[in-house]
């Protein structure tokens, strides 16, 4: 297929986790014999750090201004087998309408952000990059989220079909690699600064660290405001590239994952960096939502304490047998269920179903992907592990 895609960034990791989801599906799509396309706005922020300009498994076409580029824009649509509008596509709702009066299609919206997105449409019936209106000319919107928000988005917003499509992980550039002494520390965290993440960040990390003076502890993530205090022994580090994100993960005896607000309301909202680091063997600790036993096992694939006492415990009195224990489950787990190769498989699955449609109404991912792609998924999940 040519598939063309509409995203934020796929250009710059910085400040976001769009980049490294973009990639990771993209180069399986193409290891799979796909021509993608993928078009993004030129924006200053990703113009100067921009970690992968050209890759090699995709066309990258970079425009600056809506008005005087529509028509470039949209050609590059022209011959695609499907197109996908990506959440945070900065002029999606002017694209979205002008393909549509074209009968473009079939039209895919991918949700990265679906907790978020959801919320909005909610209060005020659309975003920046989405209106309700639209949301029943997609012909499939892949979401982020799993759990009973689709079910709001068929039967409140009209989605004609609501799909969980969770990140994946490219097990090629994420998996357990030697330790760097600049990420060596006791508890690690990567994320950019959130305000609703910064209480829980404090709470786990920064009490933790005044309770446990003799541990290290490191913080990497673009936007923390400066007036931020961090302990003596809470190290910051501005920006990570993806690269580097597996001597980052290995380095650290455990590493936090913290959610959003608006994910952990709506419940089975995986991040990108929870299956990276899984894929790394990394022992995690995380805050707690609704659906997180249904991607890893608590207290067997991942840990969930629920203070800063119970984290300075875990660091203390673990030993480093069960702590390497736990990190291998969880790559296991991950390295089984989702890859790359994994939902590379569930969009041609996808695709297949809102190409045919009348054939296929009612059927979901997993019936489309048991019928014509059993062999294949089996293949790829033996030859992970």
């Amino acid at each position: 297929m040519k598939i063309v895609i509409y995203g934020l960034t796929i250009t710059s990791s910085w400040g976001n986790g769009h980049a490294t989801t973009f990639r990771s599906l993209v180069k399986a799509l193409s290891a799979r014999g796909h021509k993608i396309q993928f078009i993004e706005k030129d924006v200053e922020w990703y113009r100067n750090n921009r970690d992968l300009p050209q890759p090699e498994f995709c066309g990258v076409q970079l425009y600056s201004n809506w008005e005087q580029d529509a028509q470039g824009i949209c050609h590059a649509s022209a011959d695609a087998d499907v197109i996908v509008v990506g959440s945070y596509f900065p002029d999606a709702i002017a694209l979205t309408r002008e393909l549509l009066n074209m009968g473009r299609g079939p039209l895919l919206f991918y949700d990265i952000d679906t907790p978020v997105t959801m919320a909005r449409l909610r209060r005020e019936g659309r975003t920046e990059y989405l209106d309700g209106s639209l949301i029943p000319s997609y012909d499939a919107y892949l979401s982020f989220t799993g759990g009973p928000v689709l079910q709001e988005l068929e039967q409140r917003f009209g989605s004609p079909w609501a799909t969980p499509f969770y990140c994946s992980v490219d097990v090629d550039s994420y998996k357990p690699t030697l330790s760097r002494e600049a990420f060596r520390c006791d508890l690690s965290y990567l994320g950019t600064y959130a305000s609703d993440r910064q209480p829980k960040l404090m709470k786990l990390m920064g009490r933790t660290a005044e309770l446990a003076p003799h541990c290290k502890f490191l913080v990497a993530g673009s936007q923390y405001p400066n007036e931020i205090v961090w302990g003596p022994n809470v190290g910051r580090m501005i920006h990570i590239a993806p690269p580097e994100h597996p001597a980052f993960y290995s380095s650290s005896r455990f590493t936090l994952n913290l959610t959003r607000e608006d994910m952990v309301a709506a419940g089975y909202s995986p991040s990108v960096r929870l299956f990276e680091a899984s894929a790394c063997g990394a022992a995690i600790l995380s805050d707690a939502w609704l659906g997180l036993e249904e991607f890893l096992t608590p207290g067997e694939e991942i840990l969930l304490p629920v203070d800063e006492y119970e984290v300075k415990a875990i660091l203390d009195h673990m030993s480093d047998q069960e702590r390497t224990g736990i990190g291998h489950s969880a790559r296991e787990r991950i390295l089984a269920e989702h890859t790359s190769s994994h939902r590379a498989l569930q969009f041609e699955a996808i695709v297949a179903t809102v190409s045919h449609k009348g054939s296929a109404e009612g059927m979901d991912s997993s019936s489309v992907i048991e019928e014509m792609h059993n062999d294949g998924l089996a293949a790829a999940s033996s030859s992970m592990l």
